[in-house]
């Protein structure tokens, strides 16, 4: 029987490059390897565009070829009518091959000779099988995994969580104690500033809660640009996100207020997913392993069904807080605080925020911890809603998709990370209260 495109996907890997078969229009036939023969969809392939050389000529005269394709780890070998299509140099798809190529050449060693050009997109005409021995498959670590299982457990995980903090952590925890992903974090959009920033992580000795990534850095940043999962089974040191993060940040000043990534200092498989309702961005959730192949095309398949479920469950909490939500009660009366005086420092140009000489917080959670310290200077109140911060002129927060809630739970994640001098406490739907400890010193700086 002829196997579908489908059941040969282990083939599609990039672990062993592929070996193409083309003719030009006087027949003279020209044999080449190509480093990535990669799984399209139930129909096409994409062949990796690195060099101008005979192979990519005679495609573009004559577009019927042959690619001979082997499972890395049974050796099964299979043969592929391929006919030639288009070529894509942008995009998700180039992204993704992309990514994978960077995968492939520091594992051999070859970081500064492969660049890929563009994907040529081939439709599969035939998938023929080629005789020979073929070994056992071997057991992998995600060998054992019953994604139907899983995904039921963790649907049902999903469904009980009535707000967002409860959702993140259950949804990493769940994950590992059905799946056994140990290594996991989630991080949520923010479209204005075009970065990610992390909410909730678990299997780290350091929570790194609030530590962010900007679009397109790595591969986690990678995801979240082009909407689509970036997978890699190897190391791949241009797409960890410490060097993606030194990167980004343009001077010492901005990696004085960067909270350092949590993630494995050398990950063998990576795998980021965006979290999307429709088209829109919402989140990303990340998993990586420090074992090669940790991760096959059925987990990224799974995840990104878990992707799906997060994003209405993140879409049902922020619209039935946005509903619930209701006016701040009064101020409440104040207790005289005792002890030293904690200087909480605010920089206006980018509304981050150090507690004494230690940074806290930046980016909009920083200007929200600013204006409930000063209400709370002004007015002795220490009673708030999330109401009355979408309504404050001063904070300015986007009109759409503003993710107040998200941004609450990693602040008040983070004061209770680095202070016990004060933190936001849920009291309600919609509702929180400033609880101090010891007094605060405010300074306001440029």
């Amino acid at each position: 029987m002829t196997p579908s495109l489908s059941a040969i996907r282990p083939c599609l890997e990039g672990a062993i490059p592929g070996i193409v078969a083309t003719c030009d229009l006087q027949g003279t036939p020209n044999v080449s390897y190509v480093s990535q023969v990669h799984y399209v969809d139930a129909d096409q392939v994409a062949l990796s565009f690195q060099f101008f050389n005979k192979t990519r000529h005679n495609m573009l005269q004559n577009p019927q070829m042959t690619a001979y394709v082997m499972d890395p780890v049974t050796t099964a070998r299979y043969r592929l009518a391929l006919l030639y299509l288009r070529t894509e140099t942008e995009g998700p798809l180039f992204q993704a091959m992309k990514a994978k190529l960077a995968g492939i050449a520091s594992h051999t060693g070859m970081t500064d000779v492969f660049e890929l050009k563009g994907a040529d997109v081939c439709r599969v005409l035939q998938v023929e099988p080629v005789p020979g021995e073929v070994a056992a498959a071997p057991t992998l670590a995600h060998s054992g995994r019953n994604w139907l299982s899983v995904l039921r457990a963790l649907s049902e995980s999903i469904a009980r969580q009535s707000d967002l903090a409860a959702l993140f952590d259950e949804t990493l925890s769940a994950l590992a104690q059905a799946a056994g992903v140990t290594h996991s974090m989630l991080l949520m959009a923010d479209a204005h500033r075009q970065t990610l920033y992390t909410v909730a992580t678990r299997g780290y000795a350091d929570s790194g809660v609030g530590s962010e990534i900007p679009l397109g850095a790595g591969v986690i940043g990678v995801a979240a640009q082009y909407r689509v999962p970036i997978r890699i089974t190897h190391y791949a040191a241009e797409y960890g996100y410490g060097q993606a993060l030194r990167a980004a940040c343009a001077s010492d000043a901005q990696l004085e207020t960067a909270i350092p990534f949590p993630g494995l200092p050398q990950p063998h498989s990576q795998l980021a997913l965006p979290v999307l309702q429709g088209g829109d961005l919402l989140a990303v959730l990340y998993v990586e392993s420090e074992q090669a192949a940790g991760f096959s095309y059925d987990d990224e398949d799974a995840l990104m069904l878990l992707a799906r479920l997060l994003a209405d469950a993140i879409t049902r909490l922020q619209w039935q807080q946005e509903s619930a939500e209701k006016e701040s009660p009064p101020f409440t009366p104040l207790h005289p605080l005792q002890g030293q005086p904690v200087v909480v420092r605010y920089y206006a140009s980018n509304h981050s925020i150090f507690l004494d000489e230690d940074y806290l917080i930046k980016g909009v959670a920083g200007a929200i911890l600013w204006r409930l310290l000063t209400i709370y200077h002004a007015e002795q109140r220490l009673e708030f809603s999330n109401r009355e911060l979408r309504l404050d002129a001063q904070l300015r927060l986007p009109e759409v998709d503003d993710n107040l809630e998200a941004r609450l739970i990693l602040l008040r994640r983070r004061l209770a990370e680095k202070t016990g001098a004060l933190a936001l406490v849920r009291t309600g739907r919609g509702r929180f209260r400033l609880q101090l400890n010891r007094p605060l010193q405010l300074e306001g700086l440029p």
